[in-house]
């Protein structure tokens, strides 16, 4: 919860001790006034006191979890009056992993809250100033393996005046930098933390998000499907944290646009250090005491939210060895879940017999070095290997190839034409295979556009047992 603005409690306190003397409504007009009075000499002399500065991050699709801006909270409403704050008003500097550096500002505007307004001329009035970063910096990382400590980790300070058009002070300049108080994280933030103590005694942390008409109304009978997230092996840790920055997988189904069109629980459970493998091939999500704890978990939660669980749209999402991780679960469990993502992947070909009936729309980076297209990983085969076994198992796969680092819209066409091809040959089986060479950053990473992909979504979300 955020703390009382100082003006605020400065003002209940000043109300208080009048009482005796002065009626209600005489203190409040006379504080309103006041307040005006004094907020339009304070505007007009540019003295405005800062109150707290937040950092604002974001996760990525292709760089993970950034720190993109800097909010500003000043005590009193900035009106630039179309005017514009030019970025070297501002120096950032960030202490990350014992290296202090400076960030590059990319722009300043005014708002009302304290978020991000990605239009092409963004800001309105407000008590906030947002000092927007490059992205590139070499130092905008807010994590590594484990979130870095950003606690007073930037310094603001303001080095140049801000002035309207007309050349009236708005904000001055001065000698003293501003640490930030807290960091934000929009979606993430919604996510609620907990762990789980399976039957056997082995514990799985979660992070769930709850849609919004869940919350507004615990007892509604309304009932929300259920997305399971299955991260990657370099999220295999402690911090109940980078199984939902590290990769957009989770933040892809909370955000606010989406939750409109498809209001869901979204349920990230985190595998804990040190890494289980039991066996050549049981990695993470498929070690015995990991896969039989999260098994019981997702039974345990479907049971405690019984009244509002869709059971016929429980949905399997993965990357990696998350992927491996869905193939493994559906054979185990293949009429519990609607449909799946698998993205990365590698499983047993020998079990795809058992899973025909399932939707799934698998894709992977024909490059792929570290869970290889083909072969996959320690004697179990990658998504192709499974797509054909699955054909010679009877199921109706439809294949498309492209580029991994087309536009965005050019990227969902490609996708849209494959659905529909789909659908004409009454293929529930989806394959995208991405050209040598087109995936961003690391051929492994072919999930840089998957979770952006609104008609993967889309279809998943259309998908009933």
């Amino acid at each position: 919860m955020r703390s009382i603005p100082r003006r605020t409690v400065l003002a209940v306190t000043a109300g208080v001790v009048a009482a005796p003397t002065v009626s209600a409504a005489t203190a409040a007009a006379a504080d309103t006034a006041t307040t005006a009075m004094s907020e339009g000499r304070q505007a007009s002399a540019g003295r405005n006191p800062v109150l707290r500065t937040d950092l604002l991050t974001r996760v990525t699709p292709r760089n993970n979890w950034l720190v993109t801006a800097v909010a500003i909270q000043y005590a009193h409403r900035i009106d630039l009056r179309g005017g514009t704050v030019p970025p070297t008003a501002f120096q950032v500097q960030a202490t990350v992993d014992g290296r202090t550096a400076a960030r590059t500002v990319t722009r300043v505007y005014s708002n009302a809250s304290a978020e991000v307004d990605d239009r092409t001329h963004p800001g309105r009035p407000g008590d906030r100033l947002i000092v927007e970063l490059d992205p590139n910096d070499s130092n905008a990382r807010a994590a590594g393996t484990d979130p870095l400590p950003l606690d007073r980790a930037y310094s603001v300070r303001q080095v140049a005046d801000v002035r309207t058009p007309e050349g009236d002070p708005v904000l001055k300049a001065g000698p003293f930098a501003h640490r930030n108080d807290d960091v934000i994280t929009p979606v993430v933030d919604d996510f609620a933390a907990g762990s789980f103590t399976d039957s056997a005694g082995f514990e799985l942390d979660f992070r769930l998000y709850q849609p919004a008409g869940f919350l507004r109304n615990p007892q509604t009978r309304t009932r929300y499907p259920v997305v399971v997230t299955l991260h990657g092996g370099g999220e295999v840790a402690d911090n109940n944290m980078t199984q939902l920055t590290s990769n957009r997988i989770a933040v892809t189904f909370a955000k606010p646009e989406r939750q409109r069109r498809n209001p869901a629980f979204v349920l990230s459970p985190q595998i804990p250090l040190p890494r289980p493998m039991d066996g050549p091939d049981g990695t993470d999500w498929t070690d015995a005491k990991v896969q039989a704890a999260l098994i019981e978990l997702i039974d345990t939660f479907v049971r405690e939210h019984a009244r509002n669980v869709d059971t016929d749209r429980l949905y399997l999402v993965g990357l990696s060895s998350g992927g491996r991780g869905i193939y493994s679960l559906l054979a185990k469990r293949p009429d519990v879940f609607a449909a799946a993502l698998p993205t990365a992947g590698w499983g047993d070909a020998a079990t795809m017999d058992r899973i025909t009936h399932i939707p799934i729309w698998a894709d992977h980076s024909v490059d792929d070095p570290i869970v290889p297209y083909r072969e996959g990983r320690f004697g179990n085969p990658g998504t192709w290997t499974l797509m054909n076994a699955l054909e010679t198992a009877g199921a109706r796969v439809s294949r498309g190839e492209w580029a991994n680092d087309l536009p965005k819209a050019e990227f969902e066409a490609r996708s849209r034409a494959l659905l529909r091809q789909a659908r004409a040959t009454r293929s529930h089986v989806l394959f995208t295979s991405y050209t040598a060479g087109t995936t961003p950053v690391n051929p492994h990473l072919s999930w840089a556009q998957t979770y952006e992909n609104d008609v993967v979504i889309d279809w998943l979300f259309a998908q009933s047992r």
